[in-house]
């Protein structure tokens, strides 16, 4: 919306005569972060198109349909105990339940079914191992430049955008939520109550707290994944700092996943009911950090 300004003799006129009064302008609200988020992303697709055309690439500036955010979904991101219980009973930590549901847990597979896939896939698939070296380093430079552009960040490559991402929101939770004193109790109480159950339980800061039963699954699937594929080794080596840990997805039918969902759901939980002082207090502020780290790097 652009503001219209009177022409200068009216204005001098209204001002002498006190007839006019001070000209009442409205501001458009500001987006919700969501929002912004959502706009950045397609800036930062389209800076990054555009880079790859430059260089002789082609690039489609696609950004992923996001799946509407329904009541059950606001709840459990406030911490709300009913609706965290309702999605661990059937999906535990949400890491097996990706083979049993692929549907519902919106999987990489489900995504290319329902027409979601990222069709920069296609174009990759096409290239010859040279051309996709040349493709990738193409890649990572355009990144850096439309990092730089739409988001102000210096990047030195993809994988360097979610690094940071990680990093960010590592930090952001760690001086907050980690320092906290009621948090630090009741994270406390929550590992006491998981060790009555016979759940070994290390790092009991309310961010370890909170992720380590995902975590704890995480690894058993990629323990599964190392052990399918004779390329890597079976013991993952030490993740490099400021990287994030890569996981080994096996290959799992949806009857072979049931029993690993079976008991990760039990331990989802026993988790829960340890957890249930914890939960309303952390998770809410959880929430808020992870949309103002999505808003911040627009993805």
């Amino acid at each position: 919306m652009t503001r219209k300004t009177l022409p200068t003799a009216l204005l001098a006129l209204a001002v002498l005569c006190g007839c006019g009064g001070a000209a009442e302008t409205t501001a458009p609200p500001s987006p919700s972060p969501a929002a912004a988020a959502k706009d950045k992303k397609h800036q930062l697709e389209a800076a990054k198109a555009d880079c790859m055309k430059q260089k002789g690439f082609k690039y489609v500036a696609w950004v992923k349909p996001e799946i509407p955010t329904g009541e059950e979904d606001r709840l459990r991101d406030a911490g709300d105990y009913q609706a965290m219980r309702k999605y661990r009973e059937k999906y535990g930590f949400g890491i097996f339940a990706e083979y049993v549901y692929p549907q519902e847990m919106d999987t990489p597979q489900a995504q290319a079914e329902r027409g979601a896939a990222d069709p920069n896939a296609k174009i990759q698939e096409a290239l010859s191992d040279t051309q996709l070296g040349a493709y990738y380093k193409a890649k990572d430079a355009c990144m850096a430049t439309a990092g730089k552009q739409v988001l102000g960040v210096t990047l030195k490559s993809n994988i360097d955008y979610y690094n940071q991402i990680a990093m960010a929101r590592k930090r952001a939770t760690s001086s907050t939520l980690d320092t906290d004193p009621k948090l630090m109790e009741l994270s406390t109480a929550m590992a006491t109550c998981l060790k009555g159950k016979g759940y070994t339980v290390g790092d009991t800061t309310p961010t370890a707290m909170a992720k380590r039963g995902e975590t704890a699954f995480s690894e058993q699937q990629d323990k599964l994944g190392r052990e399918q594929d004779d390329t890597v080794p079976d013991v993952p080596s030490p993740g490099k700092k400021g990287q994030r840990q890569e996981i080994h997805m096996p290959r799992l039918t949806a009857e072979q996943a049931k029993p690993y969902l079976a008991k990760e759901i039990k331990a989802a939980l026993d988790d829960l009911e340890c957890g249930k002082d914890f939960y309303p207090a952390y998770t809410p502020r959880k929430s808020a950090i992870d949309a103002q780290i999505r808003a911040q790097f627009a993805y």
